[in-house]
């Protein structure tokens, strides 16, 4: 499990799991040093993709299918385990609610919360053009895709650095364009509450079919800056105290 999970503050006894899935181009240092900052009664497991850190090694995954069966198979014991609720942040929003989803399907299992941020629903018509994008190889143009897909993206001025998160950026959005959720005539998939998170300066996105995939409560938060809204001390305090409520009250 510690090839796929970044857990810097083991909490055995703790009532529930928050599992983190990062952005595109993310590592675990950011999401893994959630685990001190939260109280004894929520454990932090950050996930960590193939191609980067530990598993720098290692193919990048090609579809989100790849994604999804192995944050499945290595995990699927501790969420037998205990309650868990998810955090995903622009891609990972896609990836915490695609093993989320299949979660449920497959084996009944379902967050006690779902935290989103930074994306657009996945029923939404605006993932249509976006999974249709060209992405270019340049670095340049890269980045100037990157402004369509995620946001505001800065890149190092070292020119290994820019060249190791370009690669790794790249290779996620290519991960991103594999996501696929077909509503169509299915039941209402969830029935846990569901809280997104956006950045007032960010790119406007679609967040309203969240309402059509739970039947619990949705609830939606504005918070000052940009894609990156979540690095600012103020509003990752914000997120701590908010998702340890939530998870508190969740019937655990």
């Amino acid at each position: 499990m510690e090839k796929l999970v970044a857990c810097v503050q083991k909490r055995p006894d703790a009532l529930c799991r928050l599992i983190c899935f990062p952005w595109s181009g993310g590592g675990t240092s950011y999401f893994a040093e959630w685990g001190k900052l939260f109280n004894n009664s929520i454990e932090v497991f950050c996930i960590r993709l193939p191609g980067r850190e530990t598993r720098l090694g290692e193919p990048f995954a090609k579809d989100m299918a790849s994604v999804v069966n192995e944050v499945t198979s290595v995990l699927l014991k501790e969420l037998k385990e205990k309650p868990f609720a998810f955090f995903g942040h622009s891609l990972g929003t896609y990836t915490s609610f695609a093993v989320a989803l299949h979660l449920k399907e497959k084996y009944g299992l379902e967050p006690v919360h779902l935290f989103m941020s930074a994306a657009h629903a996945p029923n939404s018509a605006a993932l249509v053009p976006l999974k249709s994008t060209v992405v270019p190889d340049d670095n340049n143009e890269f980045l100037a895709c990157m402004g369509i897909l995620g946001g505001n993206y800065e890149l190092p001025c070292n020119e290994n650095l820019r060249r190791n998160i370009a690669l790794t950026s790249r290779e996620d959005i290519r991960l991103f364009q594999t996501f696929s959720f077909e509503k169509a005539e299915r039941n209402i998939p969830f029935s846990c509450d569901v809280t997104y998170f956006s950045a007032s300066d960010d790119k406007i996105y679609d967040v309203q079919g969240w309402r059509e995939l739970t039947s619990g409560d949705t609830s939606f938060y504005e918070l000052p800056g940009d894609h990156f809204y979540l690095l600012k001390p103020d509003n990752e305090s914000f997120l701590i105290k908010h998702i340890t409520r939530c998870i508190e009250n969740a019937s655990l």
